[in-house]
């Protein structure tokens, strides 16, 4: 039941942040590839089609990150693998949760994308390590790893390297929308309808029954 939850929850966060049409970069530096100011340990974020997206930057034009893809459970082999990973890669990797810790050039990290430089340093409350050892922390990471959009996504990766905390500002707001809408007591009016609704059609049954009682119940009592 929790994991079924977890799943929904995971799904529910990400076309949540579908964010193609929208642009919170107006204003930035040019991208840092033409940067000379990136050190090794920075922390680095692109937008990319659903998210921002995060990296480590390891120097010599290196940048590791937490990248869901689809292509490692399609194919073994490596060539076909290396490649940059694109938004389809990566959203059908988020949906099969399957993702690892890579090395990639910044123009490859980067997609296109103009990038910003330790911006996180400013919306954290604990200082950052030393450059190296964000550096080296990353590098041992650098392989397959479990992923869950909510719990384990490259926000938690790099804050782990630079902070010492995995943390996720973008699932923190998820959550606290997620609060919102189970704390206006509507919700519970409209799962209350949408059961009596689901009883109509498939009849009186356990299954349905149950469901209609015990969400609505739960809502209410959370709110």
């Amino acid at each position: 039941m929790l994991d079924s939850l977890t799943f929904l929850f995971e799904k529910f966060f990400l076309f949540s942040n579908f964010n193609i049409f929208k642009s919170i970069w107006q204003g930035t530096e040019e991208c840092a590839v033409r940067c000379p100011m990136l050190r090794r340990g920075d922390l680095l974020e692109v937008q990319r089609s659903l998210f921002i997206h995060y990296g480590i930057y390891l120097g010599e034009n290196r940048v590791a990150h937490l990248m869901p893809d689809i292509m490692p459970i399609l194919t073994n082999d490596k060539q076909l693998i290396k490649p940059v990973v694109t938004n389809k890669r990566l959203i059908l990797g988020c949906i099969y949760r399957n993702a690892s810790i890579r090395v990639d050039s910044v123009e490859d990290f980067a997609y296109g994308a103009q990038i910003l430089v330790n911006d996180m340093d400013m919306k954290m409350k604990c200082h950052a390590l030393a450059s190296e050892d964000v550096a080296r922390r990353a590098e041992k990471l650098v392989g397959d790893i479990p992923y869950s959009l909510l719990w384990n996504n490259c926000e938690h990766f790099v804050t782990y390297c630079r902070y010492g905390t995995p943390v996720s500002q973008q699932t923190e707001r998820f959550c606290d929308s997620l609060k919102t809408i189970i704390r206006d007591q509507r919700s519970v009016a409209l799962t209350v309808g949408m059961g009596v609704m689901y009883i109509l059609c498939f009849g009186m049954a356990p299954s349905t029954t149950l469901p209609t009682i015990l969400i609505p119940f739960i809502l209410w009592m959370a709110g």
